[in-house]
């Protein structure tokens, strides 16, 4: 069986021209959000968005939750996929990077199924447990401040539904993970997070090494 293979440009854009199906309004909201100041490393790529969207559908979710919404590009891509009734809501820490993506929401008219949710995300996330209870959300989509995600990941499984999905971003950072000069505090916080989520019994674990990192957690029934 093979290992894992290198990705080259060349292979990297045939991967896209048999099996990337990127609606235009996603095209254009992820072309404009590449034009801004580190838009390109901070929003998913087209084929993290197009998996978002394959994962929403394959867990038959209604209930998404999105931690770290920027321009909106993977909010867009699971509302898109949400069933007649479903309902994403999406936290960020302030209203500049979403508003961009509000457009985009109404041309798509996936406006009226998105809660858009502005302050501290752990603020955030008391408060959908208070007002929903446990066991609300059927898939969470993590990919906010990086030295918060153990947090945002314990405060998202209070509120996941037993057999539901959370998707973590980021979680190979740009290959500092193995780098062992790497001590800033997103690397760190990284490496102790995945370090915990691998020993943590609560859920069936695979890490993607895709894009930069994107591991799956399915929380175990009890």
């Amino acid at each position: 069986m093979a290992e894992q293979m290198a990705v080259s440009d060349t292979l990297h854009r045939y991967v896209r021209e048999v099996s990337l199906r990127e609606a235009s309004v996603l095209t254009d909201l992820r072309t404009f959000t590449a034009e801004l100041p580190a838009g390109s490393a901070l929003q998913v790529s087209a084929e993290e968005g197009q998996l978002l969207a394959l994962l929403v559908r394959l867990t038959g979710a209604v209930n998404v939750l999105e931690i770290g919404t920027f321009t909106g590009y993977s909010t867009l891509c699971m509302a898109s996929a949400l069933p007649p009734g479903g309902r994403l809501t999406t936290l960020d820490i302030t209203e500049r990077w979403p508003a961009i993506g509000a457009d985009y929401w109404r041309r798509a008219e996936v406006e009226d199924v998105i809660d858009l949710r502005i302050g501290d995300a752990s603020d955030s996330l008391a408060g959908l447990r208070e007002e929903h209870g446990p066991d609300h959300f059927d898939l969470v989509f993590i990919d906010a401040d990086k030295t918060n995600y153990l947090r945002y990941y314990e405060k998202s499984l209070e509120i996941l539904r037993p057999g539901g999905l959370v998707v973590v971003d980021n979680t190979l950072f740009f290959g500092r993970v193995v780098d062992p000069t790497a001590q800033d505090a997103d690397t760190v916080a990284i490496r102790e997070f995945n370090a915990f989520l691998y020993k943590d019994e609560r859920v069936d674990i695979s890490l993607l090494p895709m894009a930069d990192g994107i591991t799956l957690a399915r929380k175990r029934p009890v």
